[in-house]
C-alpha cells in the first residue's frame, strides 16, 4: 500500500531498462527473418529430434518443411494476416506449421491441446481461423471426433468446401496422424500436396513483405474474465524474446545446447524460453509430446540433453520416477543448482538460471530479469530489473497515482514486446493514456530499480506455470445439480505454486460426491483447470468470510485451514 508520501522524480516508483537499440544479440525481428537467419547460420546442424514420431530435422530441413507448409497454405488462400490455427503437441509439424504460416504472411493461432470441446468451440469462434492444422489424437482426446462433433458438416463435406455458420471463416482443415477419409479434413500428405504447384518465389516474396510491426501470433491467456482472451503479438515482440532468451541464458553457438521440453509451445513462455533460446543459439530441440517422467529421464540420457525446461511439479515427478536412480544425467549442464533435478547423483552444477524474472503473456513473457549466474546479492530476492526498452511503474490500484520506491501497489508495464491488443477489445480500453498495461499483479520497486512481485491483485490462480480463471471454473461448477454455491480459489502448493480448490455449498438435503463433481468439470475444462480438491461447506461456514459477497482472500484462508486439518 502507498505510504501517502508525495513522490519526486528521484523517488517515484518508475524504472526503465536501457534503450532497446543498446541490447546485444538481437537479430532479424520477424519470424521469417529469424528462421532465415538461424537456418543460414546452422544449416547442417540438427534443429529438432522427435523420437516418438521418428523425426530428426536439420536446420535446412526445418527451412524446407516450413516452406512446404507455406506453399500449401498459399494454395488454400492464406495471405496477409490470414489466421491459421495450430492445434498440436510439441512435434516437428508444429514448428513447420507456425514458421510456415509466418512465411506465407499469415498469423499463427496457437491452440492448447488441453482444450475440451466447449473450450475449443470458443477458441475457434473468437480466433476466426481460416485454416486449422491439428493433431488427430492427443492422450485420450480424438480431435477428429471433437471437431466433427462441433460442426457435423465436417463429417460430410469434401475437403476445401467447408461453409460453416458456426465458424464462418474456416475453409480448410488438415490432420497430422490417422486420416479421416470421407470428411472435409485432409490428411497431412494431401494438404502438403496442395502446394506443389505454388511457385516458391511467391513465398519468398510474401515473407519479404512481413514487417516487425505486423501481427505474428495469437496466443490465449485466462485473464480477469471467465473465458480465455486472445492476445495478438507482433513479430518484433516475439523475436526480441527469442533472441533475448538465448542471451539471458548465456547460450552461444559453441554451447551445443540440447533442450528437452514436454511443455506445449502454445504457452508463450515455452515458445520463447525453450524454442526461441535453443534455435537462436543453433541448438537442438528434443521434443516430448506429453510429459511422462520416466520417458523424459530416458530421453535426457539417450539424447545427451544439456538444457531441460520443466515446471516445478514436473521436477518433483522426475525425482519420483522409478528410473531416477538408474539414469545417467551427467550431460545436463544448464540446470539450476537449487532445483530438484540438480540433486541427481550424476549431476554436478553450480549454474543458476535467469529464473528471477517477471512477465505476462501480454508482454510475450519476460519484462524484468537477471541473466544466468547473477550473484544472489545482486538479485536480492527480486524478480529482476527492467529489460531493454521496458518501463515498470508501481501505481495505486484504485487511483492510478504513481507511488514511491518501496511502496506496494499494482505493476504497470510497457515496452517493445507489449501485445498489439486483445481480440475484440479496443487498445484504448486495455492501455492507459501513457501506454501502460495494468497487469493486475502487486509488487514494488526498490531503490536499485529491482522489481519485487508479491502476488496477484486479481483472483487468477497460477498453477504449474498456467493461469486459471476461477470464474471459468465457477461457471461450469454452477451447472452441476445440487450445487448452491461454488467458488474456486488457489491455495499455496509446494510444487505447483498454487493448487486449484473448489469450495462448494450443497443445496439443503443434497449429498454431493467430490469425484462426480470433478468428472463433470473434467468433461468441460482442460485438466489443469480441474480442482485437485473439492471442499464442502455450509453457508454458516462461509459467513466466516465476513459478508454474503464472499471474499476470495478469506475463502482461500478458510480452504487452506480445512486442507491442513484434513
Amino acid at each position: 500500500m502507498s505510504t501517502g508520501t508525495p513522490h519526486t522524480p528521484e523517488t517515484a516508483a518508475i524504472a526503465a531498462g536501457p534503450p532497446l537499440a543498446e541490447e546485444p544479440g538481437l537479430g532479424t525481428l520477424t519470424l521469417p527473418g529469424f528462421l532465415r537467419e538461424v537456418t543460414g547460420a546452422y544449416a547442417a546442424r540438427t534443429a529438432l529430434i522427435s523420437p516418438e514420431e521418428g523425426s530428426s530435422w536439420s536446420y535446412t530441413d526445418l527451412w524446407e518443411r516450413s516452406h512446404e507448409v507455406a506453399r500449401a497454405l498459399r494454395a488454400c488462400g492464406v495471405g496477409k494476416d490470414s489466421r491459421v490455427g495450430v492445434l498440436m503437441t510439441n512435434r516437428a509439424e508444429w514448428l513447420a506449421a507456425v514458421f510456415g504460416t509466418a512465411l506465407a504472411g499469415g498469423v499463427a493461432v496457437a491452440l492448447s491441446t488441453f482444450s475440451t470441446q466447449p473450450e475449443l468451440d470458443h477458441l475457434l469462434r473468437i480466433s476466426g481461423v481460416s485454416v486449422l492444422l491439428f493433431e488427430r489424437r492427443v492422450a485420450r482426446t480424438d480431435f477428429g471426433e471433437v471437431l466433427t462433433g462441433l460442426e457435423p458438416q465436417l463429417g460430410t463435406a469434401a475437403p476445401g468446401t467447408v461453409a460453416s455458420t458456426s465458424y464462418p471463416f474456416l475453409r480448410h482443415l488438415a490432420v497430422v496422424g490417422d486420416p479421416l477419409p470421407g470428411t472435409a479434413i485432409e490428411s497431412w500428405p494431401d494438404f502438403l500436396a496442395r502446394g506443389k504447384e505454388t511457385d516458391p518465389a511467391l513465398i519468398t516474396a510474401a515473407a519479404e513483405t512481413v514487417q516487425p510491426s505486423d501481427t505474428a501470433v495469437l496466443f490465449f491467456s485466462s485473464g480477469s474474465t471467465s473465458k480465455p482472451k486472445g492476445i495478438r503479438s507482433a513479430h518484433r515482440g516475439v523475436t526480441i524474446q527469442m533472441w533475448r532468451f538465448a542471451r539471458m541464458f548465456g547460450f552461444g553457438p559453441d554451447d551445443e545446447v540440447r533442450c528437452w521440453t514436454a511443455n506445449g509451445f502454445f504457452w508463450s513462455g515455452n515458445f520463447g524460453q525453450a524454442l526461441g533460446a535453443t534455435l537462436a543459439a543453433g541448438g537442438t530441440l528434443v521434443l516430448q509430446s506429453l510429459f511422462d517422467a520416466e520417458a523424459a529421464l530416458e530421453l535426457m540420457q539417450s539424447e545427451r540433453v544439456t538444457f531441460p525446461v520443466s515446471w516445478p511439479h514436473q521436477q518433483a515427478q522426475l525425482q519420483g520416477a522409478p528410473n531416477w536412480e538408474s539414469v545417467d544425467l551427467s550431460s545436463l549442464r544448464f540446470v539450476d543448482r537449487d532445483l530438484p533435478l540438480a540433486t541427481h547423483p550424476t549431476i554436478e552444477t553450480d549454474w543458476t538460471e535467469p529464473g528471477h524474472a517477471y512477465g505476462n503473456t501480454e508482454t510475450f513473457t519476460i519484462t524484468t530479469c537477471f541473466p544466468a549466474c547473477t550473484p544472489e546479492e545482486t538479485i536480492a530476492g527480486s524478480s529482476g530489473v527492467p529489460l531493454p526498452g521496458n518501463t515498470i511503474k508501481i501505481a495505486d490500484p484504485l487511483t492510478g497515482a504513481t507511488l514511491n520506491r518501496g511502496d506496494h501497489g499494482e505493476i504497470y508495464v510497457k515496452g517493445p514486446t507489449l501485445m498489439l491488443g486483445y481480440l475484440g477489445t479496443p487498445l484504448d480500453e486495455t492501455l492507459d493514456d501513457d501506454g501502460y498495461f495494468h497487469t493486475g499483479d502487486g509488487g514494488y520497486l526498490d531503490e536499485a530499480g529491482r522489481l519485487y512481485w508479491k502476488g496477484r491483485l486479481t483472483d487468477i490462480i497460477k498453477t504449474g506455470g498456467a493461469n486459471v480463471s476461477p470464474l471459468e471454473v465457477d461457471e461450469v461448477l454452477a451447472g452441476y445439480p445440487g450445487v448452491k454455491i461454488g467458488r474456486t480459489v488457489g491455495v499455496a502448493h509446494e510444487t505447483l505454486g498454487e493448487m486449484v480448490v473448489a469450495c462448494v455449498v450443497p443445496h439443503t438435503g443434497q449429498v454431493l460426491d467430490a469425484a462426480a463433481i470433478r468428472d463433470h468439470l473434467r468433461a468441460q475444462l482442460a485438466s489443469y483447470k480441474v480442482p485437485r480438491e473439492i471442499l464442502f461447506f455450509t453457508e454458516d461456514d462461509l459467513a466466516l468470510t465476513g459478508s454474503s459477497k464472499i471474499k476470495s482472500a478469506d475463502l482461500r484462508t478458510l480452504a487452506a485451514r480445512r486442507l491442513a486439518a484434513e
